[in-house]
Parts: C-alpha cells; sequence; structure tokens
C-alpha cells in the first residue's frame, strides 16, 4: 500500500511540474509572439500615418522652446515619442531596434508664455506647459529600404493639424544627418529615453565632420 502510495503521489506531482512547464512554455512563446504593427505603404510608396499611436509604448518627450533658443528653435514643441509595442518587445530582449520599428514623434505646443523665458504659471508652480497638437513626425528602420539614410527613414505628417494621411520620405540632410551625427544608439536618441537607454550601444555608423544648418 505504501508503495502504491508513493507511486499515485509521484505521478500527481509529475502532473504538476509538466503542467506548470506547460504553462510556462505557452506563457513564453506568447511573449515572444506579441503581434507587430508594421509600416503600411501606398503603391507610389508613400508611408501611411500609423494607426492607434496612442496606445503605443510611450517613451519620452523633449523639449527645446522658442523663448529660450532666440525665438527660432527647430523644434519648439513637446515631441511626445511612442514606440510600436511588439518592436520594444524584441528590442527589451536583444538590445537592438528590429527591422520595421516604428518610432512616431507627435508634436505638441507648449501654453502660451507669461514669462520673457516662454514660462507660465499653472496650480502646480511655473514652468512649461503642454497645448494643442501640431502635427508628427515619424521613424522607420528598414536597413534595405532606406540604405541612403544609414537605415532609417524619416517622414513629416505636417508640423500643423490635422496630420496627413500620408507622407514622402525626407532627404538625407533634413533628419538622417542629425541623428547619423549625434543620436546615441543606431541613430535614436536613446540618451533622452531612460526607458531605452540600456546595455551597451551597438557599433555606430561614422559620424558626420559638420552638420547642417537647420533653418
Amino acid at each position: 500500500m505504501r508503495v502504491r502510495s508513493l507511486a499515485v503521489t509521484a505521478s500527481v506531482a509529475s502532473g504538476v511540474i509538466v503542467t506548470a512547464m506547460f504553462v510556462q512554455s505557452l506563457s513564453s512563446s506568447s511573449a515572444q509572439n506579441t503581434p507587430r504593427y508594421l509600416p503600411e505603404y501606398t503603391a507610389s510608396g508613400d508611408l501611411i500615418l500609423p494607426k492607434n499611436f496612442h496606445e503605443w509604448v510611450y517613451v519620452g518627450s523633449p523639449l527645446t522652446p522658442n523663448a529660450l533658443n532666440g525665438g527660432k528653435a527647430g523644434f519648439p514643441e513637446f515631441h511626445n515619442v511612442y514606440i510600436e509595442p511588439g518592436s520594444y518587445e524584441i528590442y527589451k530582449k536583444t538590445n537592438e531596434f528590429p527591422e520595421g520599428t516604428i518610432f512616431f514623434k507627435e508634436l505638441q505646443l507648449t501654453l502660451p508664455a507669461q514669462n520673457a523665458d516662454g514660462s507660465r504659471t499653472e496650480p502646480s508652480g511655473r514652468g512649461y506647459f503642454p497645448g494643442r497638437w501640431n502635427g508628427a513626425d515619424v521613424t522607420v528602420k528598414d536597413t534595405k529600404r532606406y540604405a541612403d539614410t544609414d537605415g532609417w527613414g524619416y517622414y513629416n505628417f505636417n508640423h500643423h493639424e490635422p496630420k496627413a494621411p500620408t507622407a514622402k520620405l525626407r532627404p538625407l540632410e533634413e533628419c538622417a544627418f542629425c541623428h547619423i551625427a549625434s543620436a546615441k544608439k543606431d541613430d535614436v536618441w536613446t540618451q533622452f529615453y531612460p526607458l531605452l537607454d540600456t546595455g551597451p550601444p551597438p557599433p555606430q555608423s561614422p559620424r558626420p565632420d559638420k552638420m547642417p544648418d537647420i533653418d
């Protein structure tokens, strides 16, 4: 009886272990198969405005207001940056942005200034506060499609509202040049996004000797 009891106990225990391993396997498989939203293009090659980007992973909002840059900041808005979730899941595991990665940068103006430095006072204190939307920029990784711009394509969906439904690829000197010259990891400004600033940076493309003038 004791031998039979031990055998039944072992069998049950084995079943629990197998079940646990099966559940863990399913969980791992599910995590590795997170659906990705990949870039969509028109027949003429223009990029289609990505869908549901507000549901993506938020990584940061750099700000360089006009009032702190002689009234002529190249990028006077909050840059609310999102990464496509499936690409982010892969990045967390590999420390590399996979092919098809999309970054969505929604532009958002600051509320009207009350002070000479462009700041204003709200109940939380003095500072810069987000106002109305002001268009969007999108970056896509495809090392074959965008070989001339170091593997990333840059698109402007208007710097005003409403956002354009499609956008054409921007030339090297407009966007890619600055990313190649100064972005920390794989032409991405990870130095401004703690969520992405992890692990050692991969080998970087040669840096340009001179930055272009930005109007």
